[in-house]
């Protein structure tokens, strides 16, 4: 019989539903919202919520013909659980739980971050022990997986995640939503001329994005009190190589003392060119396999969600219908929903 898993993405401001057929992905439809929250400067929670209402049931259908899959057909409904956006994940998680009820098909709880990391499958199979490099605008973590579904947390922010840095970076200086990739374009037309600090730069896996944003918005003020002109493509080149090149400098020790076989990329930063150029560069002579997601499985998207609930199926990890959204979800308690 064939294990078709339908899966739904609602945690931000992409709505997406995809169907995995025995590991074939058939359908991922997504409907993107960033057109709308770009006038604000950034998500607005309300909103998506509202518009994931409005595109969800359009979606659901879209990826149905897309996949020429009829609902009974479906072997389990998989959703965003958490983290992510209360209101947002909630609308995905009462369409899933509608279609777990009416077709009586298992539900799936998954976690966003585990989707972001099981994406890079759809390149290449995990490897173990792996260390996937998890860096968002929420989030800042490196894993460790010595076997799949096992999430070794060894490091991660204690204040802002880098892709927050980004975002603020980026509005501060006058670039457009989403910050990272105005960041990124406009780096390449610059040099980093300028000097921004490294917090916590130490021997820990751990990190601090915080003080490098703090820094660039004091540099900023500062040369516009003394009427001087901020050179954005060289502010935002400084601020992107001081930001990726700490990212790499904490986690590739990882490779060593854990005895890593495969490093992947996950989450929305992942994107970045200068992160993807770096982390080639400086494996190279490493006995280490390096897989990086492709630009589409970047974004949130239901295809990665599928991915992490097909081996979920396997070990029967289900949930019951009082499930509910978990904005604070961990990592490390997958399990625990």
């Amino acid at each position: 019989m064939d294990k078709i898993i339908l899966a739904i993405e609602s945690s931000c401001d992409e709505t997406s539903i995809a169907i995995l057929k025995n590991d074939e992905l058939v359908a991922n439809v997504i409907s993107t919202q960033i057109a709308i929250h770009q006038k604000y400067g950034g998500v607005m929670p309300e909103i998506a919520s509202r518009l994931h209402i409005e595109n969800i049931g359009v979606v659901l259908k879209e990826a149905l013909e897309t996949a020429k899959i009829t609902m009974e057909e479906v072997s389990a409904i998989a959703v965003t659980s958490g983290p992510g956006l209360i209101g947002a994940l909630h609308v995905g998680l009462q369409c899933a739980k509608t279609l777990a009820l009416m077709y009586n098909k298992p539900l799936i709880p998954v976690h966003h971050l585990a989707g972001h990391i099981y994406a890079n499958e759809f390149v290449s199979p995990l490897k173990f022990p792996c260390l996937a490099i998890v860096v968002s605008g929420g989030n800042t973590e490196l894993v460790v997986m010595d076997k799949h579904l096992s999430f070794n947390i060894i490091g991660g922010t204690i204040d802002d995640a880098i892709g927050e840095a980004f975002d603020k970076v980026a509005r501060v200086v006058g670039l457009p939503y989403p910050g990272g990739v105005s960041i990124d374009r406009l780096s390449k037309e610059g040099k980093p001329t300028y000097v921004l600090p490294r917090p916590k730069d130490d021997k820990t896996y751990d990190y601090s994005y915080s003080g490098i944003k703090t820094a660039v918005i004091n540099l900023v003020n500062n040369l516009k009190q003394k009427g001087q002109e901020v050179n954005v493509p060289n502010l935002a080149c400084s601020f992107q190589k001081t930001a990726v090149d700490l990212l790499l400098d904490k986690a590739l020790p990882a490779v060593e003392e854990f005895n890593i076989k495969q490093i992947v990329l996950a989450g929305g930063v992942s994107a970045n060119s200068y992160l993807r150029e770096q982390i080639v560069e400086r494996t190279k002579n490493k006995d280490v396999e390096v897989v990086i997601p492709p630009l589409w499985c970047t974004t949130d998207n239901a295809a990665m969600i599928s991915k992490v609930a097909s081996y979920l199926y396997d070990e029967k990890v289900f949930a019951d219908l009082s499930l509910s959204a978990n904005p604070n979800w961990k990592l490390k308690d997958y399990k625990n929903f």
